[in-house]
């Protein structure tokens, strides 16, 4: 196959796209991959189509070979699945409503579980027809509040998602291993650094989820490592290591001290070691106090509640990380309005004291695990310019519950208690669930065992960005000068370069793009008469294929430049070896 660049819609940019927030956004558009044709919404051009189906056929060729099977959705769905799962309500705004002419409601598909589902169920209805995997590469649709990174987070996007169904857990557990030695294969072949980590579900439900995240500084995901190497998590999923109750036998009993102007922790401290110094001589400090976060929460039919979450004063709330343990509520801070409507909260002077769904004030208070049974904290005493000294969780006050809402920092304690975590940025190249019968039970999917009793279905799913995965790749393998693919997605084996002018120099080029297109070698070939060297160069680069052949002032002498895109390194090889030398490179 030969792409003559005389003749290829292709046209490259040398400035940057006023939109672009990251490098792959950037790149993909000034080498003429894609083009913006609304917010999230792009065009595939020839070479960024290439690369797209050339990832497409990789995850194809691992899901074939362990025995799923291909099938093919539509996007546009009819409301009553999603109804019956409640995830027409869930999904929110993220989802793509309309209607047809007959005023029936309609959406664009942003994931299609209900419909493997329904599949499924008409079509099956034994345990001899389980285990069974199924899948497809279909366009997704989900109206994202603010679609950025280009095609990393985009309104309309393409993915592979796949279902399995089993009898029971044990069969769950197979098939989840299944796919996820197939995604390790598939990354592989990508040439992805990734990393697997531990998830939360979120909207998806069921219970054991992983993650598959590039490493990358310009990913929305923030995920941790333990320094020995053995855990790793999405920050929304890790989970707090609780130290144990403690005795307070010996602590004083809570009493309340004048703390005027400390509406600040910092304030707070600093006065309680001028006034009140500890009796163990150790100073006080952020750690020692507790602070407490009001929080609005929005539920999906616009409800509101109102929650209080206590955490040490060295901490500070991640609202992504209470919203996953919240979900599906939606999380912010309490407005002034709301304030007014609860007069037993003190700004600046909360104490738990007031709080709890048993309490007069009925507002719930969930901890920080930190928080412990035992332990002795200083907090608000509900009162302006007050606050409460040896206030004791279990004697003192009790919370209603504990939540995963602090903000996880490196250095923190690994969950597994095996080293420190550290905190890196990745994208989220895939996902796998073990949905259990969530959606089995809401659409009776259900079998006939071998005793003659019915039995509902166990399901995993497993995602692909696709799409995704491109600019994941490019955001990899980029460097100041363009674009570098791997091999396997490269949208050509070899870019050969025409530099010059002279007859000659093209009728050697298009002999061996010819005898390279017999090897089986797919070839971008500049071949532009009227265009110079320096700006073919430029264009070899930011285009980003492996190999580069630049046949130039060298073919006088007998030689012509074989330029390895990803290293720089260069060298001359003899015309007569030029094509031996090539597949050489090419086929590794």
């Amino acid at each position: 196959m030969i792409l003559r660049m005389s003749t290829l819609f292709l046209r490259t940019l040398r400035e940057d796209p006023a939109d672009a927030e990251v490098p792959s956004h950037t790149l993909l558009v000034r080498a003429g991959y894609v083009r913006r044709v609304a917010p999230g919404i792009f065009t595939w051009l020839p070479l960024g189509w290439r690369v797209f189906r050339k990832v497409e056929q990789i995850v194809r060729d691992e899901m074939d070979a362990f025995g799923a099977q291909e099938v093919h959705f539509p996007a546009l769905l009819p409301r009553e699945p999603y109804e019956a799962t409640a995830r027409w309500t869930e999904y929110g705004q993220t989802l793509f409503r309309l209607q047809d002419r007959k005023g029936s409601d309609m959406l664009l598909g942003p994931t299609h579980e209900e419909m493997f589902t329904l599949l499924v169920k008409s079509e099956y209805s034994s345990y001899k027809d389980l285990p069974l995997s199924l899948y497809q590469i279909q366009t997704k649709y989900r109206d994202e509040a603010r679609p950025r990174a280009g095609i990393l987070r985009g309104r309309e996007f393409v993915m592979k998602d796949s279902y399995s169904f089993d009898l029971d857990d044990a069969g769950l557990q197979e098939s989840y291993e299944q796919h996820r030695q197939a995604y390790i294969r598939i990354f592989d072949r990508l040439g992805l650094e990734y990393v697997i980590v531990s998830a939360m579900a979120g909207a998806m439900g069921g219970s054991q989820s992983e993650e598959f995240l590039a490493p990358c500084v310009s990913g929305e995901d923030t995920f941790v490592r333990s320094t020995d190497g053995l855990y790793a998590a999405n920050v929304e999923a890790v989970v707090t290591p609780a130290p144990a109750p403690v005795s307070f036998d010996g602590v004083p009993a809570a009493h309340v001290e004048a703390t005027p102007n400390c509406e600040t922790i910092d304030d707070l401290v600093a006065l309680s070691n001028r006034d009140f110094p500890r009796a163990d001589g150790r100073e006080w400090s952020a750690a020692d106090t507790l602070k407490n976060v009001v929080l609005k929460l929005t539920y999906l039919d616009d409800s509101t509640d109102v929650l209080v979450v206590g955490v040490p004063g060295d901490r500070e709330v991640d609202l992504r990380r209470l919203e996953a343990a919240v979900f599906p509520a939606a999380v912010e801070p309490l407005g002034e309005e709301d304030f007014a409507k609860h007069p037993a909260l003190v700004r600046g002077y909360i104490g738990p004291q007031v709080l709890g769904e048993e309490s007069a004030s009925g507002i719930r208070y969930l901890v920080d695990p930190r928080v412990s049974t035992g332990s002795a904290w200083i907090s608000g005493a509900n009162s302006t310019g007050q606050h409460v000294y040896d206030l004791v969780v279990g004697r003192d006050f009790t919370p209603d519950g504990t939540v995963e809402a602090v903000a996880v920092r490196d250095g923190d304690l690994a969950p597994d208690g095996h080293g420190e975590l550290v905190s890196a940025r990745g994208i989220e190249i895939g996902h796998i669930f073990q949905l259990g019968t969530k959606y089995a039970e809401a659409l009776e999917l259900k079998v006939l065992k071998e005793n003659g009793k019915q039995q509902v279905v166990t399901m995993g799913s497993y995602g692909i960005g696709v799409s995704r995965a491109v600019a994941a790749v490019a955001e990899q393998t980029y460097d100041e000068i363009g674009l570098s693919w791997p091999r396997s997605i490269s949208p050509a084996d070899v870019h050969v370069v025409a530099a010059g002018k002279e007859d000659e120099l093209y009728a050697f080029a298009d002999d061996l793009v010819s005898d390279l297109e017999e090897q089986g070698i797919e070839v971008l070939y500049d071949d532009r008469r009227r265009v110079s060297p320096g700006v073919k160069f430029k264009d070899a680069e930011l285009i980003g294929i492996p190999t580069i052949i630049v046949i130039g002032k060298g073919l006088a002498n007998g030689v012509l430049e074989i330029r390895d895109r990803a290293s720089g390194h260069s060298r001359e090889v003899a015309t007569a070896e030029a094509l031996a030398a090539i597949v050489a490179q090419v086929r590794g």
